[in-house]
């Protein structure tokens, strides 16, 4: 199945718009972790299992497990295994670097670790996101606007007749020939969303930065969705991940995002 099939099969079966993100540090783990053979693949499964039913995608960033060294690429890769194969996994390592090393990233995340999508930054150009559209039924999604105060530096900023992010949005139309592209724009650019809505009005939007960084959930899918009440992946990851510290972390989890999926259902426009 491709990104798109899944997500939306993933969006209607569970009810959901909420992508939980797998930042899983090794050295932010609950105590009770700490034994096992491989803490960060066991709280990764027990949080899985405590939420599948409630998310729309699982959004693992790859930081996190690369620096683990040699066992992080197999902790991801189980990790990665153990999720429902309806469910699909949209791998965070925002890459991009010219042609031939951009194809080799792509075969990387999406032949090796089995990944459905990847975020990529697109300010190198075509020719370094094209290896990634390439791929069919994977997701392409391209850095656009992000959630931190650096987005002020560079994606804001004007050219000539409309702001660098604009121009992202611009060049990613012309880009893509399958459908199989989104954008990441952070929710805490709330002033932001409905402008990237009306020029993308058919692409998935993954929309990072709600709980934690102080994002509105309200804000994010209010003006995010599509005309569907869908479209958008509302990712959080400390805030339901680390919602308990002890032995009880999964069914933490699992009432953070059972929480916040309520949430951001409450603000989707019905159908």
């Amino acid at each position: 199945m491709s990104f798109q099939s899944k997500l939306l099969q993933a969006t209607q079966q569970n009810n959901s718009l909420l992508c939980i993100g797998l930042d899983s540090e090794l050295s932010k783990l609950p105590e009770c972790t700490r034994y096992k053979d491989n803490p960060v693949l066991y709280f990764n499964k027990q949080v899985i299992d405590a939420t599948a039913d409630l998310v729309c995608c699982y959004k693992p960033n790859y930081a996190f497990y690369g620096a683990l060294g040699a066992a992080g690429w197999d902790t991801l890769r189980a990790t990665i295994e153990h999720i429902p194969s309806h469910i699909p996994v949209l791998v965070d390592a925002k890459v991009g670097d010219i042609g031939n090393t951009a194809q080799q990233y792509a075969q990387m995340f999406f032949d090796g670790l089995g990944a459905d999508g990847l975020t990529v930054t697109p300010y190198m150009g075509k020719d370094c996101v094209a290896p990634f559209l390439s791929y069919r039924n994977k997701a392409t999604f391209i850095v656009c606007l992000t959630s931190n105060k650096g987005a002020d530096d560079f994606e804001k900023k004007t050219l000539e007749m409309r702001p660098l992010y604009e121009e992202v949005i611009a060049c990613v139309q012309q880009w893509t020939e399958h459908d199989n592209c989104g954008l990441v724009i952070g929710a805490t650019q709330p002033d932001y969303f409905a402008r990237v809505r009306a020029l993308a009005p058919n692409m998935p939007l993954l929309i990072p930065g709600v709980g934690a960084q102080g994002g509105s959930a309200e804000e994010a899918v209010s003006n995010g969705q599509d005309k569907e009440g869908a479209g958008i992946l509302i990712n959080s990851s400390r805030g339901i991940i680390f919602a308990s510290l002890g032995n009880d972390f999964a069914v933490a989890a699992g009432t953070a995002a059972r929480n916040l999926r309520d949430e951001l259902n409450q603000h989707r426009s019905p159908t």
